[in-house]
């Protein structure tokens, strides 16, 4: 058998070995770039700054490799930074452009580092920039439902439960439940980011190094919350964390799966409550006349596929002994699909819902007599039948009912949160505030980025 073997920086392996283990890493580690180099920028700053008899690299070499990481990071911006075969992945691609400007100084920046601790501070930033995007894109989506609830004001809509008739509602109170929801979901997204502004570096392998490292120096560089204590346990939670992602992910996913489903419905001919806008439609090959929901049909199966990345992210872990363990890797794959498709949901939704429109006319004609019998029981206790009696004289001669006036049913209910209690300033200044949360951070962590790599 022919034992060839190509070289990379941490040795000579077989081919297909080497193809098997780098996996999709020089595509995935493309966003990591910027990332890595933050990392490396902060862990060499550090490394200047121990007090050891001869330092590792000088205060004035940190600054060279600190120049040559910004050159880097803003080639992989340009979209000129390529990761090869033989570098493996991200951290031995920036090592080897260091080496090839610097020399010997670029051989030194992995000191009292491994890759294990340097992916995961890559992963970690890179989860922290991305879950605010998408929080962002959440509350835009958020405050668009607010928007088509506000213009469509107060036009009656039958409330149903189980899908049957039930009680007057309106779409102002559809649209803004679902978007409370949304925005609700940012709790989720929330407990992942606090998971992810843990800092790992300097946990090395899971069991520090003989060096003096001063591990809350590159915490406070990176601006990172706090350092994970225990260099065991920092190099174990990597994959917890994206699973963590992942969880927060799925569940957003299954909010909107479910207002996708309502605009499916509600769009149909049979109810026509509201109309799609057309560009966002498909047709068919066969019959002229079809609009089809496609995109609201295909977040309910991306809905599946994010829910598949969660589950597969929990198995990796299940059975995984203490340590560092190689198929922590595919990990990586999982949640940044995850973040893909939900960001990219989030963003088609937030037009389609811009562009819908409400058919009064037709949200009016549904209503039929037994949707307002909770609101007959309820006049009746008003006048001093005990409620039972009430419930029971209605579900007993539904025939009585008449139909009523939908709008005067919908006025009939003012506290807070029903049809004549929607409070839109309370939405505005929720989302402003969320909003404004989300820009801080970012601008902070850039500048933290800009300040590293200048």
């Amino acid at each position: 058998m022919n034992m060839k073997t190509e070289k990379t920086i941490t040795g000579a392996v077989d081919p297909d070995v080497l193809t098997y283990t780098v996996g999709e890493d020089p595509i995935l580690d493309l966003e990591l770039a910027k990332w890595d180099c933050m990392g490396t920028a902060a862990h060499v700053t550090m490394l200047s700054e121990m007090r050891l008899p001869r330092p590792v690299v000088t205060r004035a070499e940190a600054a060279r490799v600190r120049k040559e990481l910004g050159r880097i990071a803003a080639l992989s911006a340009e979209g000129g930074f390529t990761i090869r075969e033989d570098d493996q992945d991200v951290h031995m691609a920036v090592e080897r452009m260091l080496t090839e400007k610097l020399g010997d100084l670029g051989k030194k920046i992995h000191t009292g580092r491994s890759r294990n601790d340097q992916v995961a501070v890559d992963v970690r930033l890179h989860m922290k920039d991305a879950i605010l995007r998408t929080e962002a894109e959440t509350l835009e989506l958020a405050e668009e439902l607010r928007r088509f609830g506000a213009k469509a004001g107060k036009i009656p809509l039958v409330g149903r439960t189980h899908l049957q008739p039930a009680m007057p509602s309106t779409v102002e109170m559809w649209a803004t439940g679902h978007a409370e929801m949304i925005a609700d979901q940012l709790e989720n997204l929330e407990a992942a980011y606090r998971l992810a502004d843990l800092n790992p570096l300097g946990s090395a392998a899971g069991y520090g190094v003989p060096l003096p490292l001063d591990r809350n120096r590159t915490t406070r560089l990176l601006g990172f919350s706090r350092t994970l204590h225990n260099c065991f346990g920092a190099s174990m939670a990597r994959g917890e964390c994206e699973a963590s992602l992942l969880s927060a992910l799925a569940q957003l996913m299954c909010v909107l799966s479910r207002l996708a489903e309502d605009m499916i419905i509600f769009s149909m001919p049979e109810f026509a409550y509201f109309r799609l806008p057309r560009e966002y439609c498909t047709g068919s090959s066969i019959m002229p006349q079809k609009y089809n929901p496609d995109v609201l049909e295909l977040v309910r199966g991306k809905t599946a596929q994010v829910i598949g990345w969660q589950t597969a992210a929990l198995t990796l872990l299940h059975a995984m002994p203490g340590g560092y363990n190689r198929d922590l890797q595919d990990a990586k794959l999982l949640y940044m699909k995850g973040l893909d498709t939900v960001r990219t949901t989030l963003r088609i939704l937030a037009k389609l819902v811009a562009g819908m429109k409400a058919d009064a006319d037709r949200c009016r004609s549904a209503f039929s007599p037994e949707v307002f019998a909770t609101d007959v029981a309820l006049r009746m206790v008003a006048g001093g039948t005990p409620w039972r009696d009430a419930y029971h004289e209605v579900r007993d001669h539904l025939e009585r009912l008449g139909t009523e006036d939908c709008d005067v049913a919908v006025a009939a209910k003012s506290h807070e949160g029903t049809t004549g209690g929607i409070d839109h300033a309370l939405y505005r200044a929720r989302f402003a505030a969320a909003k404004k949360s989300v820009k801080a951070r970012l601008n902070a962590l850039e500048a933290k980025c800009k300040a590293l790599l200048k």
